[in-house]
């Protein structure tokens, strides 16, 4: 992967400054990473609010202005601008600080935060998710302000820190800070590129509903000899429901559940057909004896542009060696669902909840706990500011980018959309196979210099595109 290949001419005077303050910066970077900043860990808050603190200092070196470390009732959001560019567009930079848990720590490599580059690749956790991210928008700034005195375009980045641990905060911020966070777009940067380390723009994510079905029988486990025969099994009754809700071909068959679903166009089938994946590998690489799926669609179609639903846990009755002749006095399923473009997670809830009404046996009782949700996205490939990001990959990585659609889902896209108004490009530079979560996380430092300088030549590009 090279910084400039042939048909980009680079910018000099930015390109030079980057050569120079090349040491500096991956110092930087490390400095960053050694922050245990894991906001789902009350242990380490501390942490948290030392990370928020370096990010304004470094936006603040950077150039940036009205640099704010904002209090939000859990850990900070940083806010800064910088908006002298007359005329042009103003765009909202969302990343986050926060990173996940490092258990299992006897898996890792190196100590998770000791950051090491090692064979082009710096380990630490929040390498990849989302510290790099944050540090290449900040590096762009300062490379575009040391050598232009200005930037491109006007600039608002709000830099979070309890992604990892479900934004419970962010919203109402949000709400709170809508005046000051008016834009005409969004940029997301914590997302990657596709398979074998391919450029890519991420145009769709999927929303969620998730919730906890409990059942309930007896008033305690029963004699199974005694009593069998005379009152419903919990577990077999939960069971019942489960299978009704979906269909052995993998049909969800909620009624009214497709409903909504923006089915895929020519242009979509084609960006999904681009995408270069070998199902057969894929099929061996999960260790699966056949993929399974909706009928009709590819398997990428399914896990980008199809609604799903799945039992994520199921529990109930006597789990401990040898026999225990029982009727479980209750039983359990975690479930969520899946959702695509122009589906409404209250109304799909809504759904499920009225349907498992008409399918539970009588001879039980049932709840339902709702533990959370979100909203789907999907930016059209043709919008002017998705091809704005599409030359600027071009231009740095050398290679057409591809669209992609992840069967994941970022809340905050939603909430840019549903409280901000705010259309959102996914602009992210991740490699796919990067440890998000788990030991050894990684970001390749190719992907991190080149990063930087897409974001910069984005900026030049946006500020070209009439937005109005």
């Amino acid at each position: 992967m090279t910084i400039a290949p042939a048909d980009f001419a680079p910018d000099a005077a930015l390109e030079a400054f980057l050569a120079k303050s090349q040491d500096q910066r991956l110092e930087s970077f490390k400095a960053f990473l050694r922050i245990a900043s894991i906001s789902g860990m009350p242990a380490h808050a501390p942490d948290c609010r030392a990370a928020a603190e370096f990010v304004a200092a470094d936006l603040a070196a950077a150039g940036m202005e009205h640099v704010d470390v904002s209090e939000t009732g859990g850990h900070p959001v940083v806010y800064a601008d910088w908006l002298h560019a007359h005329d042009k567009p103003t765009v909202l930079v969302y990343a986050h600080y926060d990173v996940q848990p490092v258990d299992p720590l006897d898996l890792w490599d190196s100590p998770p935060f000791v950051p090491v580059v090692k064979d082009g690749r710096m380990l630490a956790r929040g390498a990849s998710d989302d510290k790099g991210h944050v540090h290449m928008h900040t590096r762009a700034i300062e490379a575009l302000l040391a050598t232009r005195g200005s930037l491109p375009v006007n600039l608002k980045l709000v830099i979070e820190g309890e992604e990892e641990s479900s934004s419970v905060h962010l919203d109402a911020w949000l709400e709170a800070n809508r005046e000051r966070l008016k834009a005409d777009f969004a940029v997301i940067s914590d997302t990657s590129f596709f398979e074998g380390n391919l450029p890519a723009i991420t145009i769709g994510l999927r929303g969620l509903v998730y919730f906890q079905l409990d059942v309930t029988g007896s008033n305690s486990d029963l004699h199974s000899g005694a009593y069998g025969g005379a009152i419903d099994n919990p577990i077999n009754a939960l069971c019942q429901i489960v299978a009704a809700l979906k269909a052995p071909d993998g049909r969800i068959s909620v009624p009214g559940f497709y409903d909504d679903v923006l089915g895929l166009t020519p242009v979509d089938k084609a960006a999904f057909a681009r995408l270069p994946l070998d199902e057969e590998a894929y099929r061996e690489s999960l260790g699966v004896p056949e993929l399974h799926g909706e009928p009709g669609y590819t398997t990428l179609e399914r896990t980008g542009a199809r609604p799903t639903l799945d039992v994520c846990g199921i529990w109930g009755g006597f789990e401990g060696d040898g026999p225990k002749t029982i009727i479980p006095a209750h039983a359990h399923a975690k479930i969520s669902a899946r959702l695509v473009a122009n589906q409404d997670s209250e109304k799909i809830f809504g759904l499920i909840d009225r349907y498992i009404a008409q399918v539970a046996p009588k001879s039980v009782r049932y709840s339902i706990q709702r533990l959370g949700d979100g909203m789907p996205s999907l930016t059209p490939i043709d919008n002017p500011t998705t091809q704005a990001a599409a030359r600027a990959l071009k231009a740095t990585f050398g290679t057409e980018p591809l669209y992609i659609r992840e069967g994941g889902s970022v809340p905050v896209c939603a909430s840019f959309e549903s409280i901000l108004g705010l259309s959102t490009v996914l602009l992210g530079f991740a490699p796919p196979d990067g440890q998000f979560h788990a030991p050894n996380e990684w970001m390749s430092m190719a992907n991190y210099e080149t990063g930087i300088r897409t974001i910069a030549r984005y900026w030049d590009e946006v500020a070209g595109v009439n937005l109005k």
